[in-house]
């Protein structure tokens, strides 16, 4: 038990440290001064360096790093360049919205896709295998930013039914909700289609026939079982992916997320709060796959610890 917990802690710590380098080097390759973000337009150049100096802005590259990496290893994010806030209160204001807003998108996506997958196979309606294909292809060839616009123009310009953006009700949820879910919902009504359809086709399956099990009986008691533990798979990934999609969403629908914070950071060229995002991002999707990993034990008990290891 103790090995696998540090071999595990150890892949996270490697993990965090590759993003936190990267994201720290990428910060500051782009193009654009902090202090001038902070100043504005034609600030006195003696303002300019003093803001940098007060900042450590002025510091070699290789110092900055070092500070940075140290204060990372006690969990120290640091502070806003813009309102001189610890980043990590920053995070836990946005971050419960983030979690709400992909919890609701799973909430829609699984269920909707199980349901379309399974009767787009065992369905004796040719319509369902229909309807599935269609919606896996268009919510895969449609951009989440359009569809959202598309959304917006329908149901909140058009017929006034929901509000164009913010956060507060559920009403201001169901947009951004949808919006993330359907290309989510897409690509995994596809996968879990594949699924069943090559698990049908398994050779166990003819046995059971021959064994004269009903169709009923086959599905529950070997193919959902046997299929269960590839769609967990899929759909923890799709849960790890739901933050990169959220940064589009939430900036379309201006909730108050870690995708909206973010990229207000980059914007106003606030390293720290990039940094504190980005590395929260990367630990939640870190987080998803590995939740993954430990439950395949607890699905097949024929999967070895060693695997999940």
């Amino acid at each position: 038990m103790m090995p696998r917990l540090l071999k595990r802690a150890g892949r996270f710590l490697l993990f965090i440290w590759t993003v936190a380098t990267l994201t720290f080097l990428l910060a500051r390759a782009v193009p654009g001064d902090p202090a001038l973000a902070i100043l504005g337009t034609n600030p006195n150049p003696e303002d300019i360096l003093r803001l940098r100096r007060s900042l450590q802005l002025d510091r070699p590259l290789l110092a900055q790093y070092m500070t940075f990496m140290l204060h990372l290893a006690v969990l120290d994010l640091g502070e806003s360049l813009v309102d001189r806030r610890p980043v990590s209160t920053c995070l836990r204001r946005h971050l419960p919205k983030t979690v709400l807003l992909a919890l609701a998108a799973m909430t829609l996506t699984v269920p909707l896709s199980l349901l379309l997958g399974f009767l787009a196979v065992f369905g004796k309606n040719r319509v369902w295998e229909a309807l599935a294909t269609a919606f896996s292809a268009l919510g895969l060839a449609v951009p989440v930013f359009l569809l959202g616009l598309l959304l917006i123009l329908v149901f909140s310009l058009g017929l006034g039914l929901l509000p164009v953006s913010g956060s507060g009700g559920i009403q201001f949820l169901v947009l951004p909700a949808v919006t993330l879910a359907f290309p989510l919902g897409a690509f995994l009504t596809r996968m879990v289609r594949a699924v069943l359809r090559e698990e049908a086709q398994r050779p166990y399956v003819l046995l059971a026939r021959s064994k004269g099990l009903s169709a009923a009986q086959i599905c529950r008691r070997h193919i959902l079982k046997n299929a269960f533990i590839p769609i967990v798979t899929i759909a923890g990934m799709q849960a790890g992916s739901l933050l990169g999609g959220a940064v589009i969403v939430e900036n379309l629908f201006s909730w108050p997320g870690i995708g909206t914070l973010l990229l207000t950071a980059i914007r106003q060229r606030d390293l720290p709060s990039i940094q504190g995002a980005v590395l929260l991002m990367a630990a939640m999707y870190y987080l998803a796959n590995l939740l993954v990993d430990i439950s395949y034990s607890r699905l097949d008990p024929r999967i070895s610890h060693d695997r999940t290891g």
